[in-house]
């Protein structure tokens, strides 16, 4: 039999006994001309595809191995996967007549082993009470690698990306079929894996000597393989080293895809740092980052991927090294898939869900306009792009009017006071008026901030007695330039904190509380998350209020009515996204503890957030304690560079994790952008167990806290305690 007609049988057939059937004999002395590709494979019509979008049966896994219904379905999905090989291999057959003979040769040795995996598992689903066919079929391999249009395609995509990944979902199933004692199906999996090795072993020869010697055989995989075909379905749960070496496949292609991230399926949404937004709002287009904080900006890019899921991406100006995301996959994070800034159009042709910038203003619209047409999840085009409701959420004055709204709707004698709120002023006389009634009013120290701004720069503290030359020009020429300014009392702080919030559709809901650590000028250092972070106060600040009795609950009271204030106002702004509120407990003139609930309103993400996000890695019972360290720290401590400061962490404090089947940091130190190229600032995430606290004197306060428009009042998902608590009039304390 020739070789093309033996093809043509397994490619077209409509029944398995001749789909599956082998030549005595073949040859390929006349392959005849080259076949269109057709719509689908013949099969019988049990085996014929599911529509695209129809529901699918979900993919069994190891769970329920134990019972045999579900050995056989788990069969079934093999069986198809080895059927639709060989009726790929047929057709790869058939499409390039004049591929080298030792290839087609090769092709057809590795179709009849498909053949032969397919009758195995038809076999042994038989003897599980299933029959081939039952079950719903994908078609998915076929749609993707049917498209091929040379030979060089077919090895990327059917041999080196969905018979890679087999050496994984092989030998994952054959250990997990042995477990619950099925011993034939096991050794059924074990022959298959060794076959593969040697299908993807085939696959490797002929892709090294048809790619571009100058690239890595990882650069050409990745450039030869065709959207929606990445490396990510080169790869199964738990990568096999073992068996991609026995491939030939070498070490730097292997730990390139092991920390390869794509989605497979699930629409991602996109993230980017943009720290500098809020100085791009204040100044404009004329704004121009300094040096230091272009670096800045640079050294934490990747920081978003400890925000966003496996399936997202996060755009950076250069890939992480793949040792640098190795050691943050050890530690038990799950990566997205990075894409260079300067290949972003290449997104647009891709299904997208939301955009996720650090923070929307014109700098994120400048640079994700491109991908607003294929948004999927995004019912605005981009929340925040020019909406000027939006801007002013930016204004540190417009922080000032919510709190001053809290203060005056709670008679509390804890909480701040009117006039230590902050004044907003416009001209040089208003903003003289302002520092002499604070000073009237016994604060001698004061603080000038920009209303809209860089955190922790942009402002000048008043000490001196008397207003110096230069501070009256730096307030000038702030408000001749048309930049607001707010006008406050410099208070003693006593403790920082920061609420972490987001504001959906459904209303706003709290993502958690962290205590908030900064050095005596107000500069952030650092943000701390216990465990009960998610629903609790920080323990030491309600310890600070020694009165009145019931204070823990007069405090969650008072958080939960100025969440249901902040949703409504952001409600009506129309902004949806992450919110950070600063807040602090400070000693006044009489040495009496206040509470300052709102000293800032960030609508965006912050560092605080991301302290909160990395607690979802962290064991129960442990704490964590997210860190900025300057290059000026790390030296100051005896290190000649980031590097080695990173070496003495690693080495002082390792990650130790616990727990499954998921396990999670125990304690240990990560730093979590790449010391090797950080210029400037290392961010760096220690944990360690934490003492349990009292939980009688910190009651819970409800994560989720829903706003739903067009109702004046405030629904809440509360405990019955916390209902209690509101009739008995707490919020008023």
């Amino acid at each position: 039999m020739e070789l093309h007609e033996f093809a043509e049988r397994v490619l077209f057939a409509t029944t398995l006994e001749e789909k599956l059937q082998q030549p005595v004999e073949i040859s390929d002395e006349r392959p005849g001309p080259a076949l269109a590709t057709p719509t689908a494979p013949g099969r019988p019509a049990e085996l014929r595809f599911k529509a695209t979008g129809e529901a699918r049966d979900s993919f069994p896994g190891t769970r329920n191995l134990e019972r045999e219904a579900e050995r056989g379905k788990l069969l079934h999905f093999f069986a198809n996967h080895e059927l639709l090989a060989t009726e790929l291999m047929a057709l790869v057959l058939l499409r390039f007549p004049e591929a080298p003979a030792a290839f087609r040769k090769g092709v057809y040795q590795t179709l009849k082993d498909e053949q032969e995996h397919t009758q195995l598992y038809i076999r042994r689903m038989k003897e599980c009470g299933i029959h081939f066919g039952e079950l719903p079929v994908s078609g998915y391999f076929w749609r993707s690698v049917s498209v091929m249009e040379n030979p060089m395609d077919y090895v990327s995509s059917l041999c080196l990306t969905f018979e890679q990944a087999n050496l994984d979902f092989a030998r994952h199933f054959a250990q997990g079929f042995a477990a619950v004692g099925d011993a034939p199906t096991a050794r059924l999996l074990e022959k298959i894996y060794r076959d593969e090795i040697g299908h993807v072993a085939y696959g490797l020869k002929w892709f090294r000597r048809w790619k571009n010697p100058k690239d890595s055989d990882w650069e050409a995989f990745c450039r030869q393989l065709k959207f929606p075909l990445s490396p990510q379905r080169a790869k199964g749960m738990t990568l096999n080293v073992e068996g991609r070496r026995a491939a030939g496949l070498d070490a730097q292609f292997i730990a390139e895809l092991e920390v390869f991230s794509q989605s497979k399926g699930r629409t991602p949404n996109v993230f980017v740092l943009n720290p500098l937004a809020e100085a791009r709002l204040a100044h404009g287009k004329a704004f121009n980052p300094t040096k230091h904080q272009a670096r800045l900006a640079s050294d934490l890019e990747n920081l978003p991927q400890f925000l966003c899921r496996q399936d997202d991406i996060v755009l950076v100006g250069k890939k992480p090294s793949v040792e640098f995301l190795s050691r943050i996959k050890q530690a038990g994070f799950a990566l997205p898939e990075f894409v260079e800034r300067e290949k972003l159009l290449g997104l647009a042709g891709r299904k997208l869900g939301r955009l996720r910038p650090w923070a929307w203003g014109p700098d994120s619209v400048e640079l994700l306009e491109p991908l607003f047409a294929t948004l999927t999840g995004e019912k605005r085009t981009a929340s925040g792009s020019a909406n000027p409701e939006i801007t002013k959420l930016y204004s540190k004055a417009w922080s000032a009017a919510l709190l001053g709204k809290i203060v005056r709707s709670h008679s509390c004698d804890w909480l701040c006071q009117e006039y230590e709120i902050g004044v907003p002023v416009n001209i040089l006389d208003e903003a003289l008026a302002a520092i002499t009634i604070i000073r009237e009013r016994g604060h001698h120290n004061i603080i000038v901030k920009e209303a809209v701004g860089l955190a922790g720069s942009n402002a000048i503290r008043l000490f001196e007695p008397e207003l110096r030359e230069s501070h009256r020009r730096w307030i000038s020429q702030a408000l001749s330039n048309h930049r607001q300014l707010v006008v406050e009392p410099w208070l003693e702080r006593a403790l920082d904190y920061s609420v972490q919030l987001e504001m959906t559709e459904e209303g706003i809901k709290l993502c958690g509380y962290t205590g908030l650590i900064n050095d005596a000028r107000g500069q952030y250092q650092a943000n701390v998350a216990l465990p009960g972070h998610q629903k609790k106060i920080p323990a030491d600040l309600i310890a600070l209020f020694p009165e009145p009795p019931d204070i823990a609950q007069r405090m969650h009271a008072l958080h939960v009515d100025v969440f249901a204030l902040l949703g409504e106002e952001l409600r009506r702004a129309d902004y949806f996204g992450p919110v950070g509120i600063d807040a602090f407990a400070y000693r006044d003139a009489a040495g009496m503890i206040r509470l300052k609930p709102v000293v800032e309103i960030n609508p965006r993400y912050t560092m605080g957030r991301m302290a909160v996000e990395l607690m979802k890695h962290v064991a129960p019972g442990s704490r964590g304690r997210f860190r900025l360290v300057s290059r000026k720290q790390a030296l100051g401590e005896g290190f000649v560079d980031f590097m080695s400061y990173a070496r003495s962490l690693s080495e002082r404090f390792p990650i130790h994790l616990k727990g499954s089947p998921a396990p999670r940091i125990n304690d240990g130190t990560l730093c979590l952008n790449d010391p090797a190229v950080a210029a400037v600032c290392l961010a760096t995430f220690q944990v360690e167990p934490s003492i349990r606290q009292d939980q009688k004197t910190n009651p819970e306060i409800p994560q989720d806290i829903f706003l739903p428009g067009g109702h004046g009042g405030i629904k809440q998902r509360v405990s019955p305690r916390m209902v209690t608590l509101k009739k008995a009039g707490a919020s008023e304390g």
